[in-house]
């Protein structure tokens, strides 16, 4: 993305979901269009990598986005940009990018470096239908993605080793039933910092799940959370403090 304005999804947006019926079929639509199968970028490339992240006013039924891109290999800030939008649709747990897309969307968009990565703060693969933000916003924009969340969101895990980089699997519950989900691997709980409690990392769209976990590392460099995500998070929080 070489000027702003180059990412869009004028078609998606004009036919975006209003009910939970809606986004369900969508979901069900697009998380066929993931790609598993890219390794992605190596940690520390000669790139850009982007954090996204979003902030709301619930009496005012606002959100403001921030995109933030860092230069991948010394996390230096090499550009910033937010909007501001309407919160379009309801909370309902598991859509919950059916409220931030939108946003998120035009504030990558007016960025003008190009994301070879983008860090969402949520999941991507580790949702209860395989299609959380990272992936959404992965398949909608072509570009690799990676999740990474504060909280391990339904899954289970056993905590990884005390030392900066270890991980563990984190594991599908399974719905009552259904074996087929039971046990299954959606992304590593990993420890970015010794003696702190872990991140949940997972594949988005066109990374794999090693460098996804390589990538939270490096990018965590000071902090339990990556410094793409502590840097969206500042920015939209300004941004919604002035809107």
């Amino acid at each position: 993305m070489d000027t702003p304005g180059t990412i869009s999804c004028d078609d998606e947006l004009r036919h975006w979901p209003t009910d939970e019926a809606q986004a369900r079929a969508v979901q069900d639509r697009l998380r066929h269009s993931v790609r598993l199968d890219e390794l992605g970028p190596q940690p520390g490339f000669a790139g850009t990598v982007v954090g996204v992240d979003v902030a709301y006013d619930d009496e005012r039924d606002v959100v403001a986005a921030a995109a933030v891109a860092l230069d991948a290999r010394t996390l230096a800030v090499l550009d910033e940009a937010t909007a501001i939008g309407p919160v379009s649709f309801p909370y309902i747990p598991g859509l919950l990018a059916f409220r931030e897309i939108p946003t998120v969307l035009k504030a990558l968009s007016r960025l003008t470096h190009t994301p070879d990565l983008v860090v969402c703060d949520g999941y991507g693969l580790a949702h209860p239908r395989r299609f959380g933000l990272a992936s959404h916003l992965g398949v909608l924009t072509g570009l690799p993605t990676i999740g990474v969340a504060k909280n391990p969101f339904t899954f289970r895990y056993e905590p990884p080793g005390p030392e900066r980089g270890a991980t563990s699997p984190l594991l599908d519950r399974g719905e009552p039933g259904d074996r087929d989900t039971a046990g299954e691997e959606v992304g590593r709980a990993v420890r970015t910092q010794k003696g702190v409690k872990p991140v949940f990392v997972s594949v988005g769209h066109r990374v794999d799940l090693d460098r996804a976990c390589a990538h939270t590392v490096h990018l965590a460099a000071e902090y339990r959370l990556p410094e793409t995500t502590r840097a969206a998070d500042s920015l939209c929080r300004e941004a919604l403090a002035s809107a």
